[in-house]
């Protein structure tokens, strides 16, 4: 009898240790500290300039850029937003969203334009992955062709960034979150839109290369990091 009391007794130890010690490794792996506040909070209107290359902003109503969520929303998820409209000497028109979040946790998720967009009344007629040649550096990035009832055909280009790592698909964002939060850090998250009104997808996409390929080459090294990751192999 006393040898079944010690073998439960034992039993009843090492299963309130596992306990203690999974719960020390739940608390060790908890983020606890966010990124923004070791780089530094970002500041979307004074990075992103104004004029760069062969592109002006130019004072537009902004109902002209479309922003699918409520301003509700928006405060809710995002930390910042920044909305502009820029041409080039050929009158080409690029139009801009960016929209940056300083915790990356579930809930708090960047909202993606193939789902934003037909939220909006848009039909989402193609979408593929794609690559920004940007210098040395590759930028993986996604297409989307959109028409807005029989006459407006939108063209758009975005990126995501979670931290510094740019991603084109959930499985590397849930990857780039876990290796942030295993060193006990919240990532932020950056989508950062650029879309035209045209008939022909591929002209629009080369006009948002051309955007893309000026400001990666006007921005500080720092600022670029901040609003174009670490542009080198796309991740899958």
């Amino acid at each position: 009898m006393k040898t079944q009391t010690d073998r439960s007794l034992r039993q009843a130890l090492l299963a309130a240790l596992l306990m203690v010690l999974c719960a020390l490794l739940a608390w060790s792996l908890t983020p606890r500290r966010k990124l923004v506040e070791v780089q530094g909070h970002m500041q979307l209107e004074q990075m992103m300039p104004r004029a760069f290359g062969d592109w002006t902003e130019v004072a537009v109503n902004h109902t002209t850029v479309v922003n699918p969520q409520q301003a509700e929303m928006l405060s809710r998820i995002y930390s910042q937003t920044l909305s502009r409209v820029y041409v080039n000497g050929q009158g080409q028109r690029v139009m801009l969203s960016l929209a940056y979040g300083e915790d990356q946790r579930d809930g708090m998720q960047l909202h993606y334009p193939e789902v934003c967009y037909p939220a909006q009344g848009f039909r989402l007629l193609a979408q593929e992955k794609g690559t920004l040649q940007l210098g040395t550096a590759s930028l993986p990035i996604k297409r989307l062709s959109t028409q807005l009832g029989t006459s407006r055909r939108e063209s758009v280009t975005y990126w995501t960034l979670v931290g510094d790592q740019p991603f084109r698909g959930g499985i590397a964002k849930k990857l780039t979150e876990m290796r942030y939060g295993l060193r006990g850090v919240i990532p932020d998250g950056l989508l950062f839109r650029v879309s035209s009104i045209e008939l022909d997808p591929a002209e629009g996409y080369a006009v948002h290369q051309r955007f893309a390929e000026s400001l990666f080459a006007a921005l500080p090294a720092a600022d670029r990091a901040r609003l174009m990751g670490q542009a080198t192999t796309p991740q899958p």
